[in-house]
């Protein structure tokens, strides 16, 4: 079996007097896509941000590529060019065009000269299907555009992993599957994917594995089939039914 990419253990993290994370335990397999569920509130986002540093647990421990995330020594703007994140908002800055978005972290983090870094932006750009669009600022996109345009931001830094908090929910409903079209085709190119999304017909389709999170803990998981028609846990079974229902 080989080492996997990312490997969470026992984290618990409290914001004050509230217990977030409860000795959560993740593992992800190098190319694997991992998508994980479960009610508000229960942890999802909190465990992807543990993941990146963005949020410090207060115990356990976090490896991604190798690398300790928790280790103070670490380099976290170094570890999380590694480590790419897109979020529910696109983090856009608006006086900037699409490309100008893409290749600034090219440059301020991975040290790229502007024309390695405008090539890189462009491919990334292309992946995503906005190569037509690089010389538009955020405003004069749609919110589906600026999502691509986060996602082209997080893969022009070639990252091994990537990590989607709902990126998906901040969007009109016909702007969503031109961002899933983006995922599932990262998906078939082999990269690593965490993706806390309420999206479940995305994840009945394209995930390998599907982690039911309540209450700060990983109470189930297992293939999409299993999750979502034959679950095992009675509060993965009271919440599939409760989604299934609307």
């Amino acid at each position: 079996m080989a080492e996997p990419i990312v490997r969470a253990t026992a984290l618990h993290k409290h914001f004050g007097a509230l217990h977030v994370l409860k000795g959560v335990d993740l593992q992800v397999a190098e190319r694997e896509l991992v998508f994980i569920i479960g009610p508000s509130g229960s942890g999802k986002s909190t465990l992807l941000r543990c993941l990146n540093r963005l949020e410090t647990p207060e115990s356990g421990s976090v490896v991604v590529d190798g690398i300790d995330l928790l280790d103070r020594r670490t380099d976290l703007n170094h570890a999380r060019q590694r480590i790419g994140m897109v979020f529910q908002s696109f983090n856009l800055y608006p006086h900037m065009t699409a490309l100008g978005n893409v290749t600034l972290a090219l440059r301020k983090m991975a040290g790229k000269s502007r024309a390695a870094a405008d090539a890189a932006g462009m491919a990334a750009l292309e992946r995503v299907g906005l190569a037509d669009r690089a010389g538009h600022r955020p405003g004069q996109l749609s919110g589906g555009q600026q999502q691509r345009v986060a996602i082209a931001r997080a893969i022009a830094l070639e990252p091994r992993v990537m990590l989607f908090d709902e990126p998906t929910s901040a969007l009109d409903p016909e702007l969503v599957g031109s961002v899933l079209a983006v995922m599932r085709a990262l998906r078939e190119s082999g990269m690593t994917m965490v993706v806390v999304s309420h999206e479940m017909g995305f994840a009945r389709a394209a995930a390998d594995r599907v982690v039911f999170m309540d209450d700060g803990m990983i109470v189930e998981q297992g293939r999409p089939a299993e999750i979502f028609e034959t679950p095992s846990q009675a509060r993965t079974q009271a919440f599939i039914s409760q989604i299934q229902r609307h």
